[in-house]
C-alpha cells in the first residue's frame, strides 16, 4: 500500500514535516514505511509513538519503568500488526482532542488528523524551546498531548503514567 506523500505545497504551508530534524524526518520515515507494511491507509500516532521508541534516547529516559518498561511498549507496538492494533484497521485515528493542521478534510494527505496535530504540536513546542526544528522528545511531547490519541492508549497498556508524563514534558491540558 501506498502512503500518499504531502506535496512541496502542504509541506510549506500546511504540514511541518519541513520543520523538523533531520533525526526526526528519519523517524517519520520509518513511521510511513511501518504504516505501508501494515496496511494502514494513513501514519498514525502509534507509527510515530513506535518510531520515536526506537530511535531517541532522551524519550527512553523519560519512562518510570526504564527498560522493562520500554520493552512492554515497543512489545505491544511490534504485536500491532498481529493483534493488538486490529481494532484501528481500515479506521481513522481522529481523538478530536487537538485541531488537525491541514486545510484538507481530516489532515494532510497519508497522515490521522491525529498525528498530523501531534507534529504540529512539536513544531510548536520546539518554537517555545527558541529552536528552528523540532526534535524527537518535542514529538514525544505532541503525542502525549491528546490524551484519546492511539500513542497514549499504548502508553497506558504499558503501564506508563500519562498525566505524570505530561507534566515532565509540559504538556498539560493548557496547552493541548
Amino acid at each position: 500500500m501506498q502512503i500518499p506523500m504531502p506535496s512541496d505545497a502542504e509541506s510549506s504551508t500546511g504540514h511541518p514535516e519541513s520543520q523538523v530534524s533531520e533525526a526526526v524526518a528519519a523517524m517519520v520515515a520509518a513511521a510511513r514505511r511501518r504504516a505501508a507494511r501494515d496496511g494502514d491507509r494513513q501514519v498514525d500516532t502509534a507509527h510515530l509513538l513506535h518510531s520515536v521508541l526506537e530511535s531517541d534516547r532522551e524519550v527512553w529516559e523519560l519512562l518510570e519503568g526504564g527498560a522493562p518498561q520500554l520493552g512492554r511498549l515497543l512489545g505491544y507496538l511490534v504485536q500491532r500488526s498481529v493483534g493488538y492494533g486490529l481494532k484501528w484497521q481500515g479506521s481513522v485515528e481522529d481523538s478530536g482532542a487537538l485541531p488537525a493542521v491541514a486545510d484538507q478534510p481530516g489532515g494532510a494527505a497519508g497522515w490521522s488528523p491525529s498525528a498530523s496535530a501531534a507534529l504540529e504540536c512539536a513544531v510548536c513546542r520546539a518554537r517555545r524551546r527558541g529552536v528552528e526544528l523540532a526534535e524527537g522528545i518535542d514529538l514525544f511531547a505532541g503525542l502525549v498531548a491528546d490524551r484519546e490519541c492511539r500513542a497514549v492508549e499504548v502508553l497506558d497498556a504499558a503501564g506508563v503514567d500519562v498525566e505524570l508524563l505530561a507534566v515532565r514534558l509540559g504538556t498539560g491540558r493548557e496547552e493541548a
